[in-house]
């Protein structure tokens, strides 16, 4: 039902306070609720939306897309998830993120249309953005897909270009426990006689038939668009529209020329509404920014902050770390949902990491520390002289025990969980404040 008028929230966090507790479900597929909700809130788009999921890369890819198109001179809206400090951070127009009082208003309007449907404080929010953004002057909206993409409440919006990132094991409850089976699920973002990108080099084939029997404009890394490089620069060629001399993506990491890559083909898709040109696109690289993805942040020790929570951003992490240069030694705060692929990740990172400061996580389906210390008990992670395993109630202990016994030589790496990454951002703006 819904809030009786005189309990209605006044403010943001009221609101979110709600909105978590509300319905009985965190996560609940489907989307006959939002699509009914979305028809009443008349949530229509005047400029083109672009629209992209994937297991790993979607928010590199979309801020590369909103920071080149700001460049651009366009009005760029984006909608991305999860927050890592503030609900604000969710939605930005023009790389600002929106105020509490648009929010506050957006969240009555949804609440006053959508009658007795349930929804869930994603389902709600993602109504609400999507609205604030319908409704604002915008010359092109970005939309980031939460979990999947055939069900995900963010496919009741049809996307004029959708991008599939990359395919691999993540929330196999939700989407299921194979490539196949994830691909099918994130190609249901794309759109019959729409361009459909995906930038992932070995795309599962039933993401491929379904864009072919929906009739979508199907674009695929290494057939349609590529790149090539050398130390200096890089070059991306496309279907129609090559770009030479371009600027490495300030985004550290090894698969950023690939997302780069997706974010061209999506320019290069939709350059008769949207011109972009090459100065703007080398620009948008180089100011592109993304915290929590592969962040080195500056002083000693070497703190990288990466949200890498399955065992394919592991991978990636793990040759990043390989790429930095010589660390005497590596300290892990490492804390993870219990449905993760926990064993996959440590898999990746066991032996990259000397010191390991596991920690418990604010959510009832995280792991506890105990059981992390089991997976890596498990792993063949022991302790001796130049090894150790500590646990911690939070990721705030666990990093400031890190900082506190690493030297200016050795590195801190904070990764397994955006709570993870949050928790040490949290912790180090409040050391600050």
């Amino acid at each position: 039902m819904s809030i009786n008028a005189t309990a209605k929230p006044t403010n943001l966090l009221d609101w979110l306070s709600v909105l978590e507790t509300r319905h009985s479900k965190e996560i609940d597929m489907g989307l006959d609720r939002v699509s009914g909700v979305k028809s009443k809130l008349d949530i229509q788009y005047q400029c083109p939306v672009i629209m992209v999921a994937g297991t790993n890369g979607k928010g590199s890819t979309c801020a590369m897309l909103e920071a080149i198109l700001m460049q651009a001179g366009y009005r760029v809206g984006l909608y991305s998830k999860p927050h890592f400090l503030d609900f604000n951070e969710r939605a930005r127009i023009n790389g600002v993120p929106v105020g509490d009082a648009d929010f506050v208003k957006v969240f009555d309007e949804v609440e006053a249309v959508r009658g007795d449907t349930s929804l869930t404080y994603f389902e709600f929010t993602t109504l609400a953005i999507c609205k604030l953004l319908a409704d604002a002057p915008l010359d092109v909206v970005i939309l980031e897909v939460g979990l999947g993409g055939r069900l995900d409440a963010v496919n009741v919006i049809d996307a004029d270009v959708s991008i599939v990132t990359s395919v691999d094991i993540d929330h196999v409850d939700y989407l299921g426990d194979t490539r196949e089976k994830i691909g099918f699920e994130k190609a249901g973002i794309f759109r019959t006689g729409r361009v459909a990108i995906c930038s992932d080099p070995q795309p599962p084939q039933s993401l491929i038939d379904h864009a072919i029997e929906i009739g979508a404009d199907l674009r695929l890394f290494g057939r349609d668009f590529n790149y090539n490089g050398d130390k200096q620069q890089w070059n991306f060629a496309g279907r129609e529209q090559r770009r030479n001399s371009l600027a490495y993506p300030s985004l550290r990491g090894a698969n950023q020329l690939l997302n780069a890559s997706a974010v061209l083909a999506a320019l290069e898709a939709l350059r008769h509404q949207l011109p972009v040109g090459a100065q703007e696109v080398r620009t948008g690289l180089v100011m592109v920014d993304l915290p929590g993805r592969f962040q080195v942040l500056p002083g000693r020790p070497t703190v990288v902050l990466d949200v890498a929570h399955n065992p394919h951003a592991a991978a990636t992490l793990s040759q990043n770390l390989d790429n930095m240069g010589f660390h005497a030694y590596t300290y892990a705060v490492f804390g993870s949902m219990l449905d993760k692929d926990i064993a996959g990740v440590i898999g990746h990172m066991k032996d990259k990491i000397d010191h390991w400061c596991v920690c418990d996580l604010p959510l009832p389906r995280a792991a506890t520390s105990a059981q992390l210390l089991d997976s890596l008990h498990s792993a063949g992670v022991v302790e001796d002289k130049e090894h150790s395993l500590q646990k911690f109630s939070n990721p705030a202990d666990a990093y400031a025990f890190a900082m506190s016994n690493a030297g200016e030589n050795d590195r801190i790496v904070v990764f397994g969980s955006f709570l993870t990454v949050a928790g040490v951002m949290r912790a180090r703006k409040n050391a600050q404040s």
